[in-house]
Formats: structure tokens, sequence, C-alpha cells
């Protein structure tokens, strides 16, 4: 992967190699994990898709599809843009080829471990932590390579300045180590089988310090590393205000840490615990509508793009996903709310808004941006596919959401409707009843959503076999090899 610099000395080029690597890795797992997605809506229509096989059952399958879309898909599309773009910023090749081929390898023997153990139902049912020890022990060792290779890379930086999307990258991978670490203290009883080292409602409070700030670090702040490198890039714009994507950092890193026991409110959990986590969901409105404004400000001035370019269009949408789920989980914190929503399939429109409308959307714009410069072409194969594809992901997850959000909060007040005796209107099975038509309406998104993301795959098969393969590393001393736009960052950079 050398080139040849000023007078003929090799200089020093960037690692794509990786990079290609996780995003083809990211292309297939959105398969994946998104087919199981759509297989599990179905079941809950034709409970008979199950096939009376019991590792093609719908409590098997859902921890599949959550670690699938998460983990394999949303976890590979991170370490390759992480890799991407703190090699642009930082104007350096990766800290460790090796370490970061590990990186690689050993993620996919994660994932695909996690296939073969979820369905055979080795579990430790613990949300969004159910892989059980051995392979918590690689996920460990995995991402103790990734700090070395990500903080090795900006240590050794040949820029001043750390842009603020690594800053949005490192803490991700730090709070992550954390989180997982004390979550997954277990005492192991067998090769796949342990005891949590917490019990009753501490195992809780720990399991739900872990469960939403995965959903903050592991679902958000990392995204928003993607977002301050791709938008500015794609837009070809400066940040709105670097100042407050600096502030927008800092005061959601530290707000985020705090929101979890709102997933406990009703429960046994102390009560000033809980409204501990309800307050500092609400303070959390402030830092998310902060940074979102921050990526839609950044596109003044080239909203004209929007007509033409599907891959700003993705970025856009995904922003507005962000503020609108942020608001939500806001407001779904407040126990009065809470009591009306929790349980219900509210609490599932919220996920896949942020997962899909954000999470997905952003990962597509940034995929897109990527492949043909990391195969060296001008563009996608099929251009047209990615318009395509922006309006099935679109239609997909508004009628995903519209329908959840519809069906839970007809739940929630079937299920506290009581008559002039005190006794329930309705029994559990009439609400179950009530929400079949939402359930067909949900799966048929998410067929959309799923048929995107196949069109996704063919167009980067096309991309990636369609043409000469042409090397893309550029030396560093290249002005192609500029990160970003040179007024993004403060003039003292």
């Amino acid at each position: 992967m050398g080139t040849t610099g000023t007078a003929g000395a090799p200089a020093e080029t960037f690692n794509y190699g990786v990079v290609r690597q996780f995003t083809i890795a990211t292309i297939f797992w959105g398969v994946v994990g998104m087919a199981v997605g759509v297989l599990i809506a179905s079941q809950l229509i034709w409970p008979e898709l199950n096939f009376n096989i019991p590792w093609l059952s719908y409590g098997r399958l859902r921890p599949l599809h959550t670690n699938g879309v998460i983990f394999a898909f949303g976890g590979s599309a991170l370490f390759a843009t992480s890799y991407y773009v703190v090699q642009r910023t930082c104007q350096v090749r990766l800290f460790s080829d090796k370490l970061a081929a590990f990186t690689f390898w050993g993620w996919q023997a994660v994932l695909v471990g996690a296939v073969i153990t979820l369905p055979l139902g080795y579990t430790s049912s613990k949300e969004y932590a159910e892989l059980e020890w051995p392979i918590d022990i690689l996920i460990t060792l995995v991402w103790v390579a990734y700090a070395i290779v990500f903080f090795g890379t900006i240590a050794k930086r040949r820029v001043r300045h750390i842009y603020v999307a690594n800053w949005f990258f490192g803490s991700y991978i730090l709070t992550i180590a954390i989180l997982h670490i004390f979550n997954n203290l277990a005492l192991p009883v067998s090769l796949w089988k342990s005891y949590s080292a917490y019990a009753g409602v501490q195992d809780a409070m720990v399991q739900w310090w872990y469960g939403h700030n995965a959903v903050g670090f592991f679902l958000t702040t990392s995204f928003l590393g993607m977002m301050y490198y791709f938008v500015p890039k794609q837009a070809d714009r400066p940040i709105y205000s670097y100042r407050l994507s600096i502030v927008h950092f800092w005061a959601l890193a530290f707000t985020y840490m705090w929101a979890g026991p709102h997933h406990l409110l009703y429960t046994s959990l102390p009560d000033w615990t809980q409204s501990l986590g309800m307050a500092f969901s609400l303070i959390l409105l402030a830092p998310s509508w902060g940074g979102m404004i921050n990526g839609i400000m950044t596109v003044s001035g080239a909203w004209h793009k929007l007509r033409t370019d599907p891959i700003l269009k993705f970025l856009v949408v995904a922003l507005s996903f962000y503020g609108m789920s942020t608001f939500e989980g806001s407001m779904m914190s407040i126990r009065t709310v809470n009591a009306l929503s929790h349980y219900t399939d509210w609490t599932i429109g919220h996920v896949h808004s942020g997962a899909l409308g954000w999470v997905a959307m952003i990962t597509f714009g940034s995929m897109y941006y990527l492949i043909p410069r990391l195969y060296g072409r001008d563009s996608m194969a099929r251009p047209d596919f990615i318009n395509l594809h922006f309006w099935l992901a679109t239609l997909g997850v508004v009628l995903y959401i519209a329908s959840m959000w519809i069906a839970g909060v007809m739940q929630g007040l079937m299920w506290r409707a009581t008559g002039e005796d005190g006794m329930l209107t309705y029994s559990f099975v009439e609400a179950v009843k009530s929400t079949y038509p939402f359930y067909v309406i949900r799966m048929i998104g998410g067929l959309f959503f799923l048929t995107g993301m196949g069109l996704m795959a063919w167009n980067t098969w096309l991309t990636v076999r369609g043409q000469p393969r042409v090397n893309p590393v550029v030396p560093l001393d290249s002005p192609d090899a500029r990160a970003i736009p040179q007024s993004a960052v403060p003039a003292s950079a």
C-alpha cells in the first residue's frame, strides 16, 4: 500500500485495508440483522413461522436481532468510520496494522459466536448483554486492542488539533469498556453458563446503567462522531459552530451517564434514584438538541444540494430523527408519561425511531460516502439506487414507528381502563387482538427497510467488482488528503 511522495521518496499512507473489511462487514451484518428482525416481526403475526424449532423461536431470535443490528451492523460501521476518520484528521497511519487486523477478525469471531450461541439458548438474559462469559472475554480483548489502535493513532498525530469527531469516538470507546466490564462481572459455572455478580435491585440498576448508556454511547455519542465528519464533508460546509460541538460533547457525555434509572420507574428501585434518572433525562434534551441543531445548520447554505444528493438526504434525515427521538426519550422518562408508555409498543417505536431513523440512516450516508473512495471509484456503481434506498428506508421507518406509536398508546389506555365497579374493562388478550393490525403494518415497514438494505448490498457489490480496482491511498503530503474543510476548525488549530 505504498506510494511515492516528493523527490521519489516513499510517503506514509493510510491503512484503508481494515476500513474496507469493516465496511463490507457492515453491509453483510446489516442484511442479516434486519432479516432476522423482519422474521420475528412476522412471527408476531404468524406464530407458526417458528416451525416448532426451538432455535427459531421468538425468544431466541429476538436477542440475535438486537445484537446483530447494534453490535454487528452498528459496531462494524463504527470501527470502519472511526479508523477512517482518525487517520484522515490526524494525518497518520493507524497505530498498529496488526492490532487493527485483530480487531476485525476478533470482532467477527464475537459476532459468529453470537449467531451460534443465542439461537441455542445460551444467554445471560441481560438486555444488550446476552452473550455468555467466554464471548465477553473476547469482546474485552478486542476492545482493548481497539482503544490502543485509536488512541495510539491520536498520540502520534501530525496535527496539533484533535478534531471533535475523535472526541466523540474516543469517549464511546472508553465508556463502553467500563460499562461492558462492570455489567458483565459474573461467576462462571460451566462453559456457557454464568451467574451475575449482582442480585435483585442492584442487578437491575447496574443492567440499566449499562443498557441506557449502551444506547447513549454505543448508539448516540459514537454516531455523532460520524455526523461531525461526514456532514461537513458531504455538504462541503464548515461545522456551523465548532464551539457548540465542544459544549455538545461535554454536556452529552456528563448527562447521559445518569439517565439509566428512567428504565426502572415504578419498580423497587429507590424513589430518589428514579427521580434522579428522570431529571437527568429531561436535562439531556438540551445537549441533544444542541448537537442536532449544529448538524442541521451545518447544511445551511447548501440546502439546494438536497434536490440532487441522496447521500446528504440520508444524513439530514438522520439528524431529524436524532432530534425527534431524543425529545421523545426525554418525554417518556416523565413519570406520568412513563405510566402510560412503559411495557407497551410505544417503547418499541421509540427504540426503532432512534435505531433505524438515526443510527441506520447516518450509517447509510456515511457508507455511501466511504465506499467509492475506499475502492477508487468516482461514485457508487448505481447512484440511482441510493435515491431509491433513501425512499424505501424513509417509508419503512415511518410505517414502523407510526404503527407502534398508535399500538402503544392504545395498549396503555386499554390496560388502565376500568369500569364503574373498578374492574378492568379489557382483558389482556383483547389488547393483543386490537394490536394485531399494527403488527402487520410494522412488518411491512421492516420489509421496506430490509429491501433498501438489500439494494445497498447489491450496489456495493457492483461498485467493488464492477471496475478495475484503483489504489485510493494518497500521500499524506498531497492536497487531496485534506480531511475536513479548513474553516471547520478554529483558526488556532
